[in-house]
């Protein structure tokens, strides 16, 4: 087995023995004698095993093993000396060593702590890696495991390393600056600025001395030197939410900035260098702003390296109540209160809503119910009227549809469907439904036809997301398609 190794032994004889030892079970080593070098090697590299001795000339071993724990918590670590007791020992292992070797040792007992060290990382990264191929029920400031969120989870946590730029696409309310700080904060410039910049919410005569700064004099107003948010996200990163509302003449501006990392403060000839990540977001389809001509088309492509689209919330399964949840118990500590959960109608009217205004508008929905209400448990009744409302007639007009004309098939499959959308009210209408079979006669149509207003009901309400509509129906969406080719051949032959 191939690793790296870090030796650090004050004696050269010991050191020349045990870097032959470790060489001789495939061990690329590099040697230092001292707690000083030792450090300014593991500030160059850091190796997969670092053996060190406790007693140095220049500073005590077990320093340096606090120092690697905090800066490197995953190296593995083995303790050398001559000074062995069973309270260093001890303290070693506690302090995060592997193993403790007393010297002298021979080739065989430093064989096997090492493997057993290679062994114990491996397991380590296996475990990690088990772990990040697990649902994240959060991520960052975002809370949600749909499967739609863990591809977004997924993206930030490659892109993080890299300094490509982000473009952020989404509607408003679904959280694209906690996604681009996610990107900014998984990444290595988490330690440098994160400036945010609201393109729409900067007169155009402004913004671009927001962007750039400007000095004293520059225009009525400017009465001292400013530094514009790029000069403040120097090492780190500049996001530029709302970019599409940017003016084109200033985007002429950016462009160069990004292409060279080159710009001119407003009133000034004296050109600056920066070193900023991009990362921009609209809620507009910037595509169709570039063909419209209201964005530039080589910005369009310095900017859309890398696309995040996120979904909007009634596009997430679940996440709508696992993130009211957590509002919930943070609103509640926030204004003194003691709500800890929802009852199962209020459960069910947040996860079937369809949440216009996503995520933002779920937050404002909670601390409205926390702060206009007291209690342990938030009911139905809490929620704003318009939400009970629509719940109550969305199950109504499904169940109309599919009920229209009244066979068994259509019972059983609007009956399933009803059940997902808002069980509460299910008894109600499907009591209705039968008193529409009995008013509308006894016309009788193929089964066929039937069976596709029930599909294409679901479909339309699915605003024609047919897997969704399959999931709704319990049939495959394999089925769907193979139903509406055998459709369109039956239609088509009749015409003849």
């Amino acid at each position: 087995m191939e690793f790296t190794a870090l030796l650090v032994e004050d004696s050269a004889s010991m050191g020349a023995i045990y870097s032959a030892y470790l060489r001789n079970e495939g061990a690329n080593v590099t040697y230092v004698q001292s707690g000083a070098g030792a450090l300014i090697e593991l500030a160059r590299w850091q190796p997969d095993l670092l053996i060190l001795d406790i007693q140095l000339p220049d500073m005590s071993g077990m320093d340096i093993l606090m120092t690697v724990q905090q800066r490197y918590p995953d190296m593995s670590i083995i303790m050398i000396t001559a000074h062995a007791s069973i309270d260093l020992a001890v303290d070693a292992m506690r302090a995060g060593a592997f193993d403790f070797l007393v010297k002298p040792f021979d080739a065989k007992r430093l064989s096997i702590t090492l493997r057993n060290a290679l062994k114990q990382r491996q397991l380590i990264h296996l475990v990690a890696n088990y772990e990040n191929s697990l649902p994240k029920p959060s991520f960052h400031g975002f809370i949600g495991d749909s499967l739609a969120m863990q591809a977004v989870y997924k993206t930030i946590d490659c892109v993080a390393s890299s300094k490509a730029s982000v473009f952020i696409t989404g509607e408003s309310g679904t959280g694209k600056e906690v996604c681009a700080q996610a990107v900014h904060d998984s990444g290595g410039r988490k330690n440098k600025p994160f400036i945010a910049l609201n393109c729409a919410a900067i007169p155009k005569e402004l913004i671009e001395s927001e962007i750039f700064g400007h000095v004293k004099g520059a225009f009525t107003g400017a009465i001292s030197n400013r530094d514009g948010a790029a000069t403040q996200a120097h090492g780190g990163t500049l996001f530029l939410d709302e970019i599409c509302e940017m003016d084109l003449d200033l985007q002429s501006k950016l462009l160069r900035f990004i292409q060279t990392g080159v710009f001119q403060r407003v009133g000034c000839s004296q050109e600056e260098c920066v070193d900023v990540r991009f990362v921009s977001a609209t809620n507009r389809r910037p595509w169709i702003e570039v063909t419209e001509g209201r964005f530039r088309e080589d910005l369009f492509y310095r900017l859309h390296v890398i696309p995040i689209e996120l979904p909007p919330l009634r596009l997430r399964n679940n996440d709508s109540l696992l993130i009211a949840q957590q509002l919930l118990i943070d609103y509640s500590k926030e204004e003194r209160k003691h709500f800890t959960s929802f009852d199962n109608k209020a459960i069910e009217i947040i996860t079937h809503y369809a949440w216009p205004g996503n995520v933002r508008m779920l937050q404002n929905v909670i601390r409205q119910m926390v702060v206009l209400n007291d209690g342990e448990v938030i009911t139905s009744r809490m929620l704003p009227i318009e939400m009970q409302q629509e719940n109550g007639v969305k199950a109504k007009k499904i169940t109309s549809n599919l009920f229209v004309h009244g066979d068994s098939l259509n019972m059983h499959h609007a009956s399933s469907l009803l059940q997902r959308l808002s069980p509460h009210v299910v008894d109600r209408t499907l009591d209705d439904a039968q008193v529409g079979r009995g008013l509308i006669g006894e016309e009788i149509e193929p089964l066929w036809k039937s069976e596709k207003r029930i599909i294409e009901n679901a479909i339309s309400h699915c605003d024609g997301n047919i897997p969704k509509a399959a999931a709704l129906l319990d049939i495959s969406a394999s089925t769907i398609y193979r139903k509406r080719q055998s459709w369109a051949q039956v239609l088509s032959s009749n015409v003849n």
